[in-house]
C-alpha cells in the first residue's frame, strides 16, 4: 500500500513538473514576441529611426534605406511606403475608407488574412472556398486632435477575427498620410508597412501574444 502511495506522488510530481515545464506566462510570451520582432527586423535589414529623426525629416521614411520609425508609447513600427493624394482625415467627421491588406504573422511565420492579391480563404459560413482579393476592407474612421476611433463595416476582418474594432496599429499612420481618392493622371493612395505588436493587433493577437506585419493601402471611398 505504502509503495502503490509512493509510486501515485512520483507521478503527481512528475506531471506537476512537466506542466509547470510547459506552462507559460505573459512575461514569457511577451519576452518570445520581443524575440520575433528584433529577427524580423535584422531578417529585413530594417533600419529603425527615433520619433525624433522621423519629425526632422519632414515625416518621411526612406524606403531605400528600408527605414520604419518606432512609436514609443505603442511599439509601433511604420514605413511610409506613399503618402498618398487628397488630404489628411477632416477634424470630427466620419470619413469611410477603404484598405487593400496583408495580415502576416511574424511569430508564425505565415500570412493569416490578404486582400491585395488573390489569396484563398475557407468561407465557414458557405462552407465553400472563395478569394478574399474580391472584398475591399471598409471601415468608418473618425479624427479628433490626434486621437482616432475606427470600426469595420465590411470586409474579412471581422469575420476573421471576430470583432469590429480596427487594430490601434492600424490608425496610427492616420496622423500623417493623405486619404483622398484617385482622379487625376498620376495621384496615388497612400500605402504604409507596419510592425504591429499584440497589445495593437487584432483580439486574436491580444489574446494569444503574437506581432503581425501589415502592409495596408488606405482610400477614401468618397
Amino acid at each position: 500500500m505504502r509503495k502503490m502511495l509512493y509510486c501515485l506522488v512520483l507521478l503527481c510530481t512528475a506531471l506537476c513538473y512537466t506542466s509547470c515545464q510547459n506552462y507559460e506566462t505573459y512575461a514569457d510570451k511577451k519576452e518570445k514576441e520581443r524575440d520575433a520582432i528584433d529577427a524580423y527586423l535584422s531578417t529585413h535589414n530594417i533600419k529603425v529611426i527615433s520619433e525624433s529623426e522621423f519629425l526632422l525629416k519632414g515625416q518621411v521614411t526612406d524606403t531605400t534605406a528600408h527605414e520604419y520609425v518606432r512609436f514609443e508609447r505603442n511599439g509601433v513600427y511604420m514605413q511610409i511606403v506613399r503618402k498618398g493624394c487628397g488630404e489628411k482625415l477632416e477634424e470630427k467627421k466620419a470619413v469611410t475608407l477603404l484598405c487593400r491588406f496583408v495580415e502576416y504573422n511574424i511569430l508564425a511565420d505565415s500570412i493569416l488574412l490578404c486582400n491585395s492579391y488573390p489569396f484563398t480563404i475557407y468561407n465557414s459560413t458557405t462552407q465553400q472556398y472563395m478569394d478574399a482579393s474580391n472584398y475591399v476592407e471598409k471601415m468608418s474612421v473618425t479624427r479628433t486632435g490626434t486621437t482616432i476611433t475606427a470600426s469595420f463595416v465590411a470586409g474579412l476582418m471581422t469575420a476573421y477575427h471576430g470583432s469590429t474594432s480596427v487594430p490601434g496599429g492600424w490608425l496610427v499612420p492616420l496622423n500623417y498620410i493623405n486619404v483622398g481618392r484617385p482622379a487625376n493622371e498620376g495621384d496615388e493612395v497612400s500605402l504604409v508597412r507596419l510592425i504591429v505588436p499584440h497589445s495593437q493587433g487584432t483580439a486574436d493577437a491580444t489574446s494569444s501574444v503574437y506581432p503581425c506585419y501589415y502592409e495596408i493601402s488606405y482610400e477614401r471611398e468618397n
